[in-house]
């Protein structure tokens, strides 16, 4: 099962050009800089778009083609934008309760009270919009969107509008719609970190086309693509929960390449989880070292080495075939004489656990 994205739009100052084939589950990340189309693509999607023609098919259903439209409101999406838009008017389980207003009893998929307890906003039903943080009005419009039990979720820079705090904490539940629910997903952002986090699949959009697109943990370390050049370039690694060190309150994560050594997280043995390891925490020796304050230090080959800048490397690594970005001064790269297929150590400062 896929989802079958074909659209032209050709304006004087802007055009958008796509023709991709997407899995019809999980999240899949739209990434790119602002103008690049991100926006424009998702509203194709909903039928907003004025140009009608191109092909867009959901799993078995078509949305439209050149003989046939499907207007916006009979299309099952649930859209949520940058902004969360509730009604002023109306307490919040008023406001997601007109979700339900699209659909017939029969094709309710997703139950009010599911939408509202994935969301946890049961303390929140009698009040209004105003009483509400950004970060509580963006769940409130998730769960909305959610009420019309939809066949596809649109969410165009959901985060966009709210500060670190905010962000933190809504995030864990956009986790949980990727955890808890059957509905694809097709998630824009201009946000590595989110993406990082959130997508299994990515798209890389620039200049209203597609680029890239492919699995984000490969897409990541690919250093043909500007997101493995950005300022937090990273690497981003799927491990399993093995071990917890009370001793030390530290936890183990296996991976092919070896076995990371984090904090201690409450998390069960066999657990999945998704690293993010930055590549300016990632430095590299020639021999495994000893007297070292870092845990994390792995075998790896070198694969790749492209020029930064005029005065850094970024160099791939490949840990039993798993993807490390490594950025280095062009001095340390020379005083090592690295050079594509050395056997290396690499030296891993810091991790992030995303889920």
């Amino acid at each position: 099962m896929s989802i079958k994205l074909k659209y032209k739009i050709k304006r004087p100052d802007f055009s958008l050009d796509i023709d991709i084939t997407i899995p019809s589950q999980g999240i899949t990340g739209i990434f790119g800089h602002s103008g690049c189309g991100k926006t424009t693509l998702l509203r194709a999607i909903a039928g907003l778009e004025a140009e009608k023609t191109g092909t867009i098919k959901i799993a078995d259903m078509l949305w439209q083609d050149d003989n046939f439209f499907l207007e916006p409101h009979k299309r099952p999406i649930g859209y949520v934008f940058q902004e969360p838009s509730l009604f002023a008017h109306l307490n919040i389980q008023k406001n997601i309760e007109y979700g339900l207003k699209r659909i017939s009893t029969d094709e309710t998929k997703i139950s009010l009270d599911e939408a509202i307890e994935l969301l946890g906003i049961q303390h929140l039903l009698k009040r209004q919009p105003h009483q509400l943080s950004g970060g509580e009005q963006q769940r409130v419009a998730i769960a909305r969107a959610l009420a019309s039990s939809p066949k596809l979720l649109l969410m165009d820079e959901p985060l966009s509008a709210l500060d670190i705090k905010r962000k933190q904490e809504i995030m864990p539940y956009l986790e949980s719609l990727h955890d808890e629910l059957k509905i694809p997903i097709i998630y824009v952002s201009h946000s590595p970190g989110e993406i990082a986090r959130l997508a299994d699949h990515l798209l890389i959009m620039e200049e209203g086309k597609i680029t890239a697109a492919g699995n984000v943990t490969d897409l990541f370390s690919r250093l043909d693509l500007p997101i493995a050049h950005s300022d937090k370039a990273s690497a981003i690694i799927e491990a399993i929960v093995t071990e917890h060190d009370l001793e030390f309150n530290l936890t183990y994560l296996d991976f092919p390449g070896g076995r990371f050594t984090v904090s201690h997280k409450a998390l069960e043995i066999n657990h999945s989880v998704r690293l993010r390891v930055i590549a300016r925490d990632v430095s590299i020796t020639l021999e495994h070292q000893t007297h070292t304050s870092i845990l994390n230090i792995f075998p790896a080959i070198i694969e790749e080495i492209i020029p930064e800048n005029e005065s850094q490397f970024m160099i791939r690594l490949s840990l039993s075939g798993t993807p490390l970005l490594c950025r280095l001064t062009k001095k340390s790269a020379s005083l090592l004489q690295l050079s594509v297929g050395k056997a290396v150590f690499a030296q891993v400062k810091s991790v992030a656990l995303l889920s």
